[in-house]
């Protein structure tokens, strides 16, 4: 027997609640424990958490309104709230590039953080399975508003190595320039989601399609 679309609509929200709650955390305790030790890395990732969990409401908005709503409303909401979440993607990018650019050139050294390293762990075993458990449902809804957002969330588990790798190469053999550079990879990751969420407000992307 096929699966339920009201069923499934909750399994994806359901999915969505846990992503926004785990984000918000991850990126909460990835700020404090960055400026302590002086991260840009762990900051960054922190803020790119923050953007995800942010993303999430958005999702979980679009569809829970996406039947309530005249179209044209609807389309000019979303529109205007994808260009509020694009600028602060290009902002944070902006921040993360300059302070991680600007910690190499007066040699600012990011301490070792043994929470930075179990943060990124954690992402890496939770976001891989959540990217699974959304396209599976996302396939039974046949929505590619939830597939769309399944490769955010991959993309995001990639950004997790990228992370991690910084923060053990400074952990591990003492070398303080990878969290920097680790910061200028998590600022092309907001310059890039910052891109293509502004082409999904503007139609220039496949996940700009509607359910």
């Amino acid at each position: 027997m096929a699966p339920q679309p009201g069923r499934s609509l909750q399994a994806v929200l359901s999915l969505e609640y846990f992503t926004v709650a785990f984000s918000f955390v991850v990126a909460v305790a990835s700020i404090f424990f960055g400026t302590a030790a002086l991260s840009m890395a762990l900051v960054g990732f922190g803020l790119a958490c923050l953007i995800e969990s942010l993303s999430g409401l958005v999702l979980i908005w679009r569809l829970g309104n996406h039947e309530n709503t005249p179209k044209d409303k609807f389309a000019g909401t979303e529109r205007r709230v994808q260009q509020v979440v694009s600028a602060v993607f290009f902002l944070f990018g902006i921040y993360v590039l300059y302070e991680s650019v600007n910690r190499i050139v007066i040699q600012e050294a990011a301490q070792p953080s043994p929470a930075g390293i179990i943060i990124s762990l954690l992402l890496l075993i939770i976001m891989p399975i959540l990217a699974w458990k959304k396209r599976v449902v996302g396939t039974v809804m046949g929505s590619r508003i939830v597939l769309a957002n399944v490769k955010e969330t991959i993309a995001f588990a990639v950004l997790s190595g990228a992370f991690l790798a910084g923060l053990l190469l400074n952990y591990l053999y003492g070398v303080w320039q990878a969290d920097s550079f680790a910061g200028l990879v998590i600022a092309i990751f907001l310059f890039h989601e910052g891109y293509q969420t502004w082409c999904g407000s503007c139609g220039g992307c496949e996940c700009s399609g509607e359910e």
